[in-house]
């Protein structure tokens, strides 16, 4: 009798596994974030990132969360060619301004920042599981006045939303308000006049700053060609480019 012989299955060597053009899981029906490669940048331009976390959580405007997330900045505001400078707590998503010595440095520094700020929210809010939404929006600030528009942006974000609810309610002015307590623009020194000193009075300033301070030319020299930054403006009102060009021939 012949004995039976053994058969290898066919594994199609050479045709399987390695990169090829449109594989992967295909996007739903609306994307959010991409997960893209980064695209390389020199480190002498600042960027400016969003973390937004899951709905249905509570605001993250609390003092408690605030303070959780103050905290944890202050430890970790600078590492491994890395520096968070300037921030904001909003309801659901964080505003920074951070300086990466390239791209291997944000990736690195980034991944740090989303785990300490879904740390410290998880803690403050008494939760647990994951809090951020998806990858976290990246952009490069490349000229002075894409950094002062981004800075105006993040310290004054909250009278942005503020002046959009009042809109809403029947287009009542915006008074002068101190600085918001749920960011950094205690410690920021661009403001004009040195009102912000004055408007800061009162926020709970104790113990050494939560930001670093800046390196590159955009963030210590160049955004102030455009104007020191009045507490009073509104990012993306139309009051703001009057203020800006006032603060240019001051």
């Amino acid at each position: 009798m012949r004995r039976p012989q053994q058969t290898e299955l066919p594994l199609h060597r050479g045709t399987w596994g390695g990169w090829r053009p449109d594989a992967g899981r295909r996007a739903g029906p609306n994307p959010r974030v991409r997960h893209r490669r980064r695209p390389a940048f020199p480190a002498r331009f600042p960027c400016h990132v969003t973390l937004k976390v899951r709905e249905g959580l509570a605001s993250l405007r609390t003092g408690r969360v605030v303070r959780e997330v103050e905290a944890t900045l202050r430890r970790g505001k600078e590492r491994e060619g890395f520096r968070v400078l300037h921030y904001s707590i909003q309801g659901d998503h964080l505003h920074a301004i951070i300086e990466a010595e390239g791209r291997e440095a944000l990736g690195r520094g980034m991944k740090s920042l989303a785990a300490r700020f879904a740390r410290a929210v998880n803690r403050a809010l008494r939760r647990r599981g994951p809090m951020l939404l998806d990858h976290y929006h990246l952009h490069v600030l490349e000229t002075p006045l894409e950094v002062r528009s981004a800075l105006a942006y993040v310290l004054l974000n909250a009278r942005k939303h503020r002046a959009e609810r009042l809109g809403r309610a029947g287009g009542r002015r915006l008074s002068a308000t101190p600085l918001d307590p749920a960011s950094s623009g205690r410690w920021f020194r661009g403001w004009r006049g040195g009102r912000g000193a004055g408007l800061a009075v009162g926020l709970a300033a104790a113990g050494p700053p939560a930001v670093a301070e800046p390196r590159t030319w955009l963030l210590r020299v160049g955004w102030r060609r455009h104007g020191l930054l009045d507490p009073l403006e509104i990012p993306g009102g139309s009051r703001a480019p009057k203020q800006r060009r006032a603060a240019s021939r001051g």
